[in-house]
């Protein structure tokens, strides 16, 4: 028993450590400098054995080693399923499904490794980098799409190298990273001459987006800053969860945000609160606060917050604009929504098996059919937005068919998820948002992290979740035009082909030989 243990099960638990341990290259911990030990491990784990390994063991041992790294990353998500009874009985299913279906996209990777097996050791790295980043986009967009921890997210710390995304993109970004990480592999492995020339040149590659990230930063110095005659308030109130569950505690809530905002009636004020702070209100039913809200804020102010909407049997969780007489200026319909935290897939099957979403008491939400960008001149505010409601973060290259606003408000609530490592891999995705877009990001989270965040991702103003507050904003920066917010994540695919014909040239090349 114990040699079909080492021979057996030991590589594979070892596998599974390695991926619990590259998640600690991700937010909160962001200790990068594991994933250039664990990426290679695995990788050597894989080519040193390459002809005796089946198919099935190629995919396993990706499979498991991504599902390492999503168990101990993602465990967050199960904290949702603990304020109602009824999720509770899917806790274990959730903490172990998710991270196996998640890893997968890895088995996938190391599974088509397999038909290249006959390649040089430097084509492998190469064509394994291409076959992860390409099955990590598709995780991204496929169905409702789920772009959390791409392995790219370890360095949301060094924002001079982060600059390259306002060339790139996170998923070239990702691309590259993966084959940063795999580099070490040529320390165990037989090495070549042109082995030692794609090393030196892919470190000058790193060199020069060091080089860029330095300059762009050094010259964000010197951006000009819009001189509004008007202040944002950005307002972070940590009302607990609970409030979900006593819809009695809305009156409490508004007077608090209200405290907090500490409106001045004769100062022109945009206020942003978070997302979902009336829970026992619509957008339908919002003026029955009137006379609070007229009582409070003046026609200089404008109220920025999330709503549910209804709208012909049908509920969106919403951004609304309001002014001091709760007439709607604007509203936005959240159009990315969270399986099973606002939706149900199958939900007429699921539904009869007692499930429901975890956000609300009601049928799923309905996604909007677009996101138009807020302007919102004609209100004696010379500023326009895009809009985003929490989750809608995370998405890369599919924010706006237009750049032309001046920032992003995103709205959030984070309280779901506790004082886990959930709310810190969300907030990295703003800043990874901010450089890709050129775009100053206002954030405003009930448990979460509110911040400003400016065009280079630089975090000017911050309440972690541990703290209620607000957040003054006079100036902000100038927006950018990024060479990515115009071309999208077709660089990506753009890298993918040069990849490619490098792959193809080393096999042609070492044939001639």
């Amino acid at each position: 028993m114990k040699i079909n243990f080492k021979k057996k099960l030991f590589p594979y638990a070892f596998i599974f450590f390695l991926g619990v341990l590259s998640s600690l290259s991700l937010p909160p911990y962001n200790f990068f400098i594991i994933n250039f030990f664990t990426f290679p491990a695995l990788f050597i784990f894989i080519v040193k054995k390459k002809f005796e390994l089946t198919k099935s063991e190629y995919f396993l041992k990706g499979w498991i080693f991504g599902f390492g790294y999503f168990i101990s990353s993602l465990y967050w998500i199960t904290i949702s399923l603990t304020f109602d009874q009824t999720f509770k009985v899917f806790i274990p299913i959730a903490f172990l499904f998710i991270p196996l279906f998640l890893g997968i996209f890895y088995g996938l990777a190391t599974f088509f490794l397999s038909f290249f097996k006959k390649f040089n050791n430097i084509s492998l790295i190469l064509t394994f980098s291409v076959l992860l980043s390409v099955l990590e986009f598709f995780r991204g967009n496929i169905l409702s799409g789920f772009p959390w921890n791409l392995i790219s997210f370890s360095l949301s710390e060094f924002l001079t190298i982060l600059q390259t995304l306002s060339l790139i993109g996170t998923y070239s970004f990702n691309l590259f990273c993966i084959t940063l990480f795999l580099l070490p592999s040529f320390l165990y492995l037989k090495r070549t001459k042109f082995d030692y020339y794609f090393i030196i040149s892919f470190g000058a590659l790193i060199l020069s987006g060091i080089i860029f990230g330095e300059i762009k930063l050094n010259e964000s110095k010197h951006t000009p800053l819009n001189n509004n005659d008007f202040i944002i308030k950005v307002i972070s109130p940590k009302v607990s969860i609970e409030r979900f569950y006593y819809t009695e505690s809305e009156n409490e809530i508004l007077k608090n945000l209200i405290k907090l905002s500490s409106p001045d009636k004769d100062i022109k004020t945009i206020f942003v609160w978070p997302e979902g702070i009336f829970n026992n209100t619509d957008l339908n039913s919002l003026k029955k606060y009137q006379n609070i809200f007229k009582e409070n804020f003046s026609e200089n102010h404008l109220i920025i917050f999330g709503i549910n909407n209804s709208v012909n049997k049908k509920i969106f969780n919403s951004l609304a604009v309001v002014n001091h007489n709760l007439d709607l200026i604007e509203s936005y319909n959240k159009n990315n929504l969270v399986p099973f935290g606002e939706f149900l897939p199958l939900e007429k099957f699921l539904k009869n098996l007692g499930m429901k979403t975890i956000t609300n008491f009601y049928n799923s939400y309905s996604p909007g059919q677009k996101r138009n960008v807020i302007n919102l001149e004609n209100q004696k505010f010379a500023i326009s937005f895009l809009p985003l409601i929490c989750y809608e973060i995370i998405y890369s290259g599919s924010l706006s068919k237009t750049n032309n606003y001046d920032l992003i408000i995103n709205i959030s609530e984070d309280g779901w998820f506790g004082e886990s490592i959930g709310p810190h891999q969300h907030f990295s995705h703003s800043i990874f948002r901010s450089i890709e877009e050129g775009k100053s990001i206002i954030r405003s989270t009930n448990n979460g992290t509110s911040a400003m965040i400016d065009p280079n991702g630089l975090v000017s103003q911050i309440f972690e979740s541990t703290y209620e507050g607000v957040i003054e904003i006079k100036q902000i920066k100038n927006p950018n035009k990024t060479f990515f917010s115009k071309y999208g994540n077709n660089i990506f695919f753009y890298f993918i082909a040069i990849y490619i014909s490098l792959i193809f040239f080393l096999k042609t090349n070492r044939e001639k030989k």
